[in-house]
């Protein structure tokens, strides 16, 4: 007897998810898996530069996303020491351990989620089309800013004009910044005391000023010390920490950062305008 020639038909392999999970605090986006990953290695290593290499990251774009984390963050996630007896270094503070075992706990339930809603899905017999348009669905509802400073405020006042809202922003104890919009936009915010939001300042727009006796019209003005400096061939980003685990960038010219005598450790302040702040608040 001849074999038969025909095949077998192909069998489906299962629907297979994986979760990207991201943690988002109450006014953005917070922790994700790259996020995590950074820090554990920060945890592991107890430098940035050895830390990024393992994720692997760029060093600049580790130090960016620490400053990111630092600044969501009612307290800071990592610490930067020097010198000491122990030579110094990069390291997780208690908050920043905790944060990442929490991560690390709901990402396991939430792919034993997803496992069990794919092989439902499965089961029910749907598509390739109707779990891409899914999926599709899914990604959109994800909002990303190319704004580099994202702060975390709380909004402690409100002054409405005929036109323009002035929108004041408490940053922590010692610090309030100031935004202006529209009345539509506050109207569309909901905006009111008591409010948490995000304070979004693109780094262009963030001027450094070094004369403590130096007066500007600008609203916002914070003081605090250069902690990084980043040449290009015209531009440099100049990263301004302002205590507490928090930072702001500024992006100049090099001839202004020549002319200001800036350098790591400089005294400076990030001055912008509060026309230059824009809002956002989930949800």
């Amino acid at each position: 007897m001849r074999k038969s020639s025909a095949r077998k038909a192909a069998v489906p392999a299962p629907l297979q998810w994986v979760g990207k999970l991201e943690i988002n605090t109450a006014v953005g986006p917070f922790l994700g898996g790259v996020r995590i990953r950074l820090l554990e290695a920060i945890e592991a290593h107890g430098s940035i530069s050895q830390a990024a290499k393992h994720v692997p990251l760029s060093y600049k774009a580790a130090w960016d996303a620490v400053d990111a984390m630092n600044n969501l963050s009612e307290q800071p996630l990592v610490e930067r020491s020097t010198g000491g007896r122990q030579g110094g270094g990069t390291r997780l503070t208690e908050h920043g351990r905790r944060l990442v075992a929490l991560y690390r706990a709901v990402e396991n339930e939430y792919q034993a989620t997803l496992d069990r809603l794919a092989a439902r899905l499965d089961g029910d017999g749907l598509d390739d089309a109707s779990v891409r348009g899914f999926t599709q669905v899914l990604r959109r509802l994800s909002l990303r800013t190319s704004a580099r400073n994202q702060l975390a405020c709380t909004v402690s006042g409100v002054r409405e004009g005929e036109i323009d809202v002035e929108v004041f922003l408490r940053l922590d104890a010692q610090t309030q910044l100031k935004a202006v919009i529209t009345r539509d936009s506050a109207q569309a915010l909901g905006i009111e005391i008591g409010l948490q939001v995000m304070a979004l300042i693109k780094a262009p727009a963030v001027m450094l000023m070094a004369d403590t006796g130096q007066r500007l019209s600008a609203d916002n003005q914070l003081w605090g010390t250069v902690s990084r400096l980043h040449d290009g061939p015209v531009n440099s980003e100049v990263c301004v920490d302002l205590g507490g685990g928090r930072t702001v960038v500024s992006v100049v010219t090099r001839e202004s950062v020549r002319d200001l005598g800036l350098a790591e450790g400089s005294r400076v302040a990030a001055v912008f305008q509060a026309s230059s702040v824009i809002l956002s608040v989930l949800g």
